[in-house]
């Protein structure tokens, strides 16, 4: 069953079951590309605008009661995603997100007439374009609803994602501090340092990764709303941008503030491809993490056996007994596709001619996936790896006594040469560095373990 819906190219059938209209299911047939939904992110936040604008609008009295109620209360519906079937369009439309817009205006005009009359859709009494879009653009809500995303996806996901896998890493790194173990550079032996040591520097790194994707957030609380096609706010009330951000702000929990320039707002996204960067700088950060992890616990009898990590499933559908990182893996490639998305913003935040940047949706979907996927991979990583990691202590033990490396220690009572040939003779014959030293007659046994403390070489 369809009711007929009509928008400035005529008359269009629409699913009666649906809430949209005339533009949406325009769009529906105009662009059957790809299966990537817009964002639900982007949705909630458009949602927000409207009714942070009926709010505005309603106390100002440029929308009679009741038909402000109305859409005040259908805005807050989608926003809590209680009609998640009603927004169907794909992200692959046209490069402002009119689309999208439109069918979040479509919807919501049709659950407040709904509302009032008890018959859906239409353009009566409350319009999508003259009551829902009042004082609005595509050209701001939307660059709006992508600040606003990222903004909440970031506080409430991202950041505290990144707080606890820190936390875990410095818990780990206090919990093995005790333990030398042999360091290794360019893949090869190099000098002891603790567990402690070697996991407390990821912890480290991942708190400098957190400051700066905190360090765009006062760019990114910048909103465009109020700038409306060009920049100029033509057809929005006055100081209609400040109190859209002051009632976001109220709305959200978060602080947002009028972009200091609307004209930049619009055709610019520098502060998305800023924060597509610094995203970019934690999938490598998250990389390395893994690639460590997995390398130090490869085995476990034949790799370097230095940690045991969780045995969450079994690893392989033909070797018995085999598990595999599994989570280190997820984090790797998790790390690749944000890489990838690090590209597309930024080709993207290219494409800002004259007043308009025509990729947002791209944009939008990129940056709120890299959040959710480095939030979601952190999560996971902490407490399916690292809260359970264990180090394999006889093993870190034997390779450290092991190590050629040590010789190091001799290097300023002995010097250079000397350490060097005590070490290549203990690899060619496979010594200790203790019985090459006695050999060669460099050391007696008493002054090489007064030398040679691992634990004091940390």
């Amino acid at each position: 069953m369809t009711r007929t819906e009509r928008d400035a190219l005529g008359a269009v059938e629409v699913p009666e079951a649906h809430h949209w209209g005339a533009q949406t299911e325009r769009a529906i047939a105009n662009f059957p590309v790809g299966s990537e939904r817009m964002p639900t992110e982007i949705i909630v936040a458009l949602a927000r605008v409207k009714e942070a604008a009926a709010r505005l609008h309603k106390a100002a009295g440029r929308l009679p009661e009741a038909k402000a109620d109305a859409i005040i209360a259908a805005a807050r519906e989608v926003a809590e995603g209680r009609h998640p079937g009603e927004f169907p369009l794909v992200v692959w439309q046209t490069g402002s997100g009119t689309q999208t817009h439109m069918n979040v205006n479509e919807v919501i005009a049709s659950l407040a007439n709904e509302r009032l009359t008890g018959r859906r859709g239409g353009k009566a009494p409350v319009h999508p374009n003259d009551d829902v879009n009042l004082g609005q653009s595509s050209n701001d809500c939307f660059p709006t609803a992508m600040h606003v995303a990222a903004t909440l996806l970031l506080t409430e996901r991202l950041l505290p994602a990144l707080e606890a896998l820190e936390a875990a890493f410095r818990a780990k790194a206090e919990a093995f501090a005790d333990i030398v173990k042999i360091g290794r550079t360019h893949f090869m032996d190099a000098i002891p340092l603790t567990l402690g040591q070697e996991l407390g520097g990821h912890a480290q790194a991942l708190a400098d990764a957190k400051a700066r994707v905190e360090g765009v957030l006062p760019r990114l609380r910048r909103l465009a709303q109020g700038a409306t096609a060009v920049g100029t706010g033509f057809n929005a009330p006055r100081g209609f941008a400040a109190d859209m951000a002051a009632e976001l702000s109220r709305l959200t929990g978060e602080r947002f503030e009028p972009a200091p320039s609307p004209f930049e707002a619009l055709a610019g996204h520098d502060t998305l491809v800023e924060l597509g960067g610094a995203l970019e700088g934690v999938a490598v950060l998250f990389h390395r993490i893994a690639c460590d992890i997995r390398l130090l616990a490869s085995g476990p009898r034949a790799g370097l056996g230095e940690l045991r990590l969780p045995e969450n499933e079994p690893g392989s559908s033909i070797m018995p007994g085999k598990v595999n990182p599994t989570q280190c893996e997820m984090l790797t490639m998790v790390a690749a596709r944000v890489i990838g998305n690090a590209a597309v913003v930024s080709f993207a935040g290219a494409q800002g001619q004259l007043q308009l940047n025509v990729m947002k949706p791209v944009i939008a979907d990129a940056i709120l996936q890299s959040i959710r996927l480095l939030a979601d991979g952190a999560d996971s990583f902490r407490l399916r790896c690292i809260d359970g990691l264990a180090p394999n202590r006889a093993r870190i033990a034997e390779l450290v006594e092991r190590s050629l490396m040590l010789v190091t220690a001799l290097v300023p009572e002995i010097g250079y040469d000397r350490a060097a040939e005590i070490a290549r003779l203990a690899h060619a014959e496979d010594l200790s560095l203790r019985e090459a030293a006695m050999r060669l007659g460099h050391l007696t046994a008493e002054r090489f373990s007064e030398l040679v403390d691992p634990q004091a070489m940390t």
